[in-house]
């Protein structure tokens, strides 16, 4: 036993032994020298929408593409996500509020930045024109936005600068994931000429590609590695097989001319509007994109941003992506988008669930009368949609002898079924006023004739009157002839009910360059109210192919040939 507990034990005399040698201590093992990873090449995901126009039913699955999109770019980079303007203007949850629903969901989302576009303007003064400020109500949408809105071509006729409302801007400088990102908004030059004329008051907008030029090269000089233009400007594609091949793109759209004129470099992409359209093309190298209207659908970018900043940025477009898997299905399921289900966001949806309900009672109301086949709208060319509008706003007028309504206007068919408030609003959603004005017969067929020779806005739609265009000596006549076959001499005076937007110079239809607007009278009423009573009147069925809206054989707007009418001289 003592042995045992003696074990490893050294028994030395008193004194006579040394204290053993220490334990030797294992060595360290070497420190590392500190080391700094490389930097890692990036990924920026840019989401885009435009002409959303008040449609905020499907904002609780556009956060769930966007969510996915973040979980996607978790390892490699960042996301966001841009409006290119129209946003606000064309529903009944939007309008009630002069478009605070629309701003409440894009708040909701997390937007980095919007355009601002031309139907922004429709408000005119806050409170349905109660107030003085002509832009009133859009700065009060501006103000309220937790995101910058952007204007870079948009001045003060007065100081030529941009307008010093709060949370406007002419660009920003973001930063996702580590990179600098400018961001720099225009919109349509065409805007002057297609907003309310006294709801533009004191304002301009200057030419695109000179502001974005301005604005890039600044953004550069404070840092920014990508730059991408959100522009209320855009383009027409048919086809997104090879976005290198531009051949089914409209080659005289807006985005097409401005992408030429800007020098290599200038910009990485684009995310447009405007056109309503598909677009998923390089124009003059620049990643150009955007994704038709009314929230159905948005477009995406991928930038790869090198680390080493000698390397240049590349760019990946996608084709517009709609947002319903069925988009004729009642209720909108997004399906799976880059191999995982999409989860709509509740969170989301609830900003706009108080604007919603306010306006569904308005929106079921009907309207006394049964659509058998649906009237549809058109844009170019006349349509029954339209030429129903101006029958019903001539029938409405007391002591008009002709009607026109413009077809930019018309924004939905009326659908098969009892038809509601809800519906016709969304095909006239603006509220222009009922305006009356007095022109001679030559005054009007010059009006008309002009208008024939341009192709930039909506064709018109006429009632009480037939028009018939020809090209006589290489110039284009137009002859007028009322119902009854009648022929509107130069020297007739004609009593015609119109909407204020083109009785004070819209579309440049009544006045433009170096045209004064004819004097006009406005009533309180809307056009669209106006349609509606007559609606309640009319009652019974309507057949979208009644030939009395849409004859082919007897059109009322007769043509040598499309718009715009060019007579070979």
């Amino acid at each position: 036993m003592l042995g045992s507990r003696l074990v490893g034990l050294t028994l030395c005399a008193a004194g006579a032994c040394a204290a053993p040698p220490p334990t030797p201590r294992p060595a360290s093992p070497p420190v590392p020298p500190k080391t700094t990873a490389a930097p890692a090449d990036k990924v920026i995901t840019v989401l885009g929408t435009n002409d959303v126009h008040g449609h905020v039913e499907h904002v609780a699955v556009l956060a769930g593409y966007l969510a996915r999109v973040r979980e996607l770019r978790r390892s490699d980079g960042g996301a966001l996500l841009v409006d290119a303007g129209d946003m606000l203007q064309g529903t009944l949850e939007s309008n009630l509020g002069e478009g605070a629903a629309t701003i409440a969901a894009m708040n909701a989302l997390g937007y980095a930045a919007a355009a601002i576009g031309n139907h922004e303007f429709d408000f005119g003064p806050v409170g349905a024109g109660e107030g003085t400020d002509p832009q009133g109500a859009l700065r009060a949408r501006v103000a309220e936005a937790r995101f910058p809105m952007l204007a870079a071509n948009l001045v003060e006729a007065s100081t030529g600068r941009i307008p010093g409302w709060n949370n406007l801007h002419a660009s920003v400088l973001v930063e996702v994931a580590g990179v600098k990102l400018g961001l720099i908004g225009v919109l349509t030059a065409e805007t002057p000429s297609i907003v309310m004329p006294a709801y533009f008051a004191g304002m301009q907008v200057t030419p695109l590609a000179e502001a974005l030029t301005r604005e890039a090269r600044a953004l550069r000089r404070r840092g920014a590695r990508v730059i991408v233009a959100v522009a209320h400007a855009g383009g027409v594609c048919q086809s997104f097989d090879d976005p290198r091949n531009a051949a089914s793109c409209k080659p005289g759209e807006e985005l097409n001319a401005v992408s030429r004129e800007l020098e290599p470099g200038t910009l990485d992409a684009i995310v447009g509007g405007h056109t309503h359209a598909g677009v998923a093309h390089y124009f003059s190298g620049i990643a150009v994109v955007e994704a038709y209207a009314q929230g159905r659908a948005f477009s995406r970018v991928d930038l790869h941003v090198p680390a080493d900043p000698s390397r240049r940025v590349t760019s990946q477009v996608f084709p517009p992506r709609q947002l319903c898997a069925d988009p004729k299905a009642p209720v909108c399921e997004p399906g799976s988008y880059e191999g995982a289900m999409v989860e709509p966001d509740p969170q989301v949806d609830g900003a706009v669930r108080t604007w919603r309900e306010a306006a569904a009672k308005q929106r079921a109301e009907p309207l006394g009368v049964r659509v058998t086949r649906p009237l549809r709208p058109e844009h170019a060319v006349e349509s029954a949609l339209g030429n129903l509008y101006a029958d019903l706003l001539l029938t409405a007028t007391a002591g008009a002898d002709v009607a026109i309504l413009n077809g930019g206007g018309l924004r939905a068919p009326l659908p098969a079924g009892e038809l509601t408030y809800g519906q016709l609003y969304e095909s006239q959603p603006f509220d222009n006023r009922v305006a009356k004005l007095r022109l001679t017969g030559a005054e009007l067929r010059a009006a008309i004739a002009a208008h024939l020779e341009r192709e930039r806005h909506g064709i018109i739609s006429i009632a009480g009157a037939r028009i018939v265009a020809r090209c006589t000596a290489g110039r284009l006549g137009v002859e007028l002839t009322r119902t009854n076959g009648k022929l509107i001499r130069d020297g007739d005076r004609i009593t015609l009910v119109t909407s204020d937007y083109l009785a004070t110079g819209g579309d440049e239809l009544f006045a433009g360059p170096g045209r004064a607007a004819p004097a006009s009278e406005s009533e309180v009423q809307t056009v669209r109210d106006a349609l509606a009573a007559e609606l309640r009147k009319k009652g019974g069925d309507m057949d979208g192919e009644d030939p009395r809206w849409l004859d082919p054989k007897r059109p009322r707007v007769a043509l040598p040939a499309p718009r715009p009418v060019r007579c070979p001289r």
